[in-house]
């Protein structure tokens, strides 16, 4: 089949559907309004791109699958009644056909969603997702264009379309035999834009860049072109929700930066979880951010396929992405070096010497640990008391200048061992470290100061309202005491370029 204008199959028949009007369209595809003369009911018929039928292993995945979205008996997935090939080769899909707006459109009548709203649908599309990649499909386009309404009123039904165009679980990458990218930029995840192995989390990503677009009223990344956007998706955190809609609570923030996690093995393990723990949030209760543990995280990376590419960004303007990366990284080290830091010569009680930025204050606490950070007082009372910390100061400057929720923390301890694996190390941090300690990274050999050490990434969470301070620490051997580095920042406002200037200046005092 040639290619046709889209309008010119109005009023004709395409395999035994006769076509009404254009209801949608895309790149790969036109959605038509059409009845089914058979059974007397209204449909949209999809109808793909032409140039993808020429594709012999696409049609037959397209029509494997297709049959697989048909199967599931979901009533959040549009119902699929027919996949197939016409007599002229073209590929097709009928589905039932709601009369209702999409998301997209709700979003663009009247902005950000009332909040029991964002609940009722968003539940509903995290439910379809979890069936969806049970099934060993991924839909790697997840957006508002593809969430379906059906009525207006407190008994919103919510469906999830387009699983045409679908992935399975075992294929390397988002991409097609014609190299073109399966997604939208604006909702798209940093694996996909990589090219890198996807799964069900890829969707996961998509569905908290349209949860922030319902609760924002904007996308979680602005930006004037694609290659700033994907750059964003890749490299950028977006503004925290509560400082966007201020009746959020700050545990919102939490909720989505886990969902909105550059890594796909940070991100919850299901949808349903992600919304879950969004709605508990929303509503007040309690929660507990937890990660994998290190030893899952590991074995997630063990099964990935071989071949899936390193983080390399081969899309279209690839070459222009990689020089933007590496003008940033040059430009940001050549502000930070001209940015004046302050030296700290260390003491009897914690003899490690190092420097922070110039604009951070430095304070000892009785000489048991050392502190410094541009909110120095919160953060001093904060780890001074470990066991029955007070987290609200803490948690106003994550909420209202979360870029000030930063700085450095030391102390030497002996309970410290700095061999011992990531289970232990986080057993011992919790003993010193204020709130719920996560270790979730597996633990890397490094040397700090001229010692072995290791070095290991975590968080600490206020278990009352779920606050959060994201680190990176250096466990160090020393011949009298073992010597342990902390930088920590708010979550998604973490500088590495600062946390490796500042572990590289640090030196010890000898004993």
């Amino acid at each position: 089949m040639t290619a046709v204008n889209e309008r010119a199959l109005i009023g004709q028949e395409v395999a035994g559907y006769y076509i009404e009007d254009i209801i949608g369209k895309g790149g790969m595809a036109v959605v038509y309004l059409a009845v089914d003369p058979r059974l007397n009911r209204r449909v949209a018929l999809k109808i793909l791109n032409p140039l993808l039928g020429e594709d012999d292993r696409f049609r037959q995945r397209f029509v494997l699958e297709s049959r697989t979205v048909a199967s599931m008996d979901h009533p959040n997935i549009i119902p699929i009644y027919e996949a197939d090939s016409a007599a002229d080769g073209t590929l097709y899909i009928a589905m039932r056909y709601v009369d209702g707006p999409d998301l997209r459109r709700l979003f663009y009548d009247r902005g950000p969603m009332p909040i029991s709203q964002v609940n009722r649908i968003f539940a509903q599309v995290a439910a379809a997702l979890d069936t969806a990649h049970a099934h060993d499909l991924i839909h790697r386009d997840v957006k508002p264009a593809n969430i379906l309404i059906a009525g207006h009123t407190e008994g919103d039904h919510a469906y999830l379309t387009d699983f045409g165009i679908t992935k399975h679980r075992t294929s390397i990458s988002g991409l097609t035999q014609t190299d073109q990218f399966i997604g939208t930029p604006r909702y798209m995840s940093p694996e996909q834009i990589n090219k890198e192995h996807i799964d069900g989390r890829c969707d996961q990503y998509g569905l908290a860049c349209v949860v922030y677009e319902a609760l924002a009223g904007r996308l979680p990344f602005q930006r004037d072109n694609e290659i700033a956007l994907l750059w964003a998706h890749l490299a950028e955190t977006p503004t925290p929700l509560s400082t966007l809609r201020p009746e959020l609570p700050l545990e919102v923030d939490g909720v989505m930066m886990r969902a909105l996690a550059k890594s796909p093995e940070q991100r919850y393990d299901t949808c349903t979880q992600f919304v879950a723990e969004l709605r508990d949030a929303i509503s007040g209760q309690p929660y507990q951010l937890v990660q994998s543990p290190p030893t899952v995280r590991a074995e997630k990376k063990r099964r990935k396929e071989p071949g899936s590419g390193g983080r390399g960004i081969l899309i279209g303007a690839g070459a222009a992405i990689a020089v933007i990366i590496a003008l940033v990284v040059v430009l940001a080290t050549v502000m930070r070096g001209s940015d004046a830091w302050v030296a700290y010569e260390g003491s009897a009680a914690v003899p490690i010497a190092f420097e922070r930025p110039g604009d951070w204050t430095l304070r000892p606490h009785a000489d048991v640990f050392v502190v410094a950070s541009p909110k120095v007082g919160e953060f001093d009372t904060l780890f001074g008391t470990p066991v029955t910390a007070d987290w609200a100061a803490v948690n106003e400057i994550i909420k209202n200048t979360p870029e000030e929720a930063t700085g450095v923390y030391a102390q030497t301890l002996d309970t410290l061992d700095p061999r011992s694996g990531a289970q232990q190390l986080q057993e011992t941090l919790q003993s010193s470290l204020p709130g719920t300690v996560n270790v979730y990274s597996e633990v890397v050999q490094v040397r700090v100061g001229g010692k072995p050490a290791v070095r290991l990434e975590g968080s600490i969470t206020d278990p009352q309202r779920g606050g959060r301070l994201d680190f990176t620490g250096w466990a160090v051997e020393r011949a009298d005491k073992p010597a342990l580095m902390i930088y920590f920042c708010a979550p998604s406002t973490c500088d590495d370029a600062l946390a490796n200037r500042f572990v590289r200046s640090v030196s010890f005092q000898t004993s």
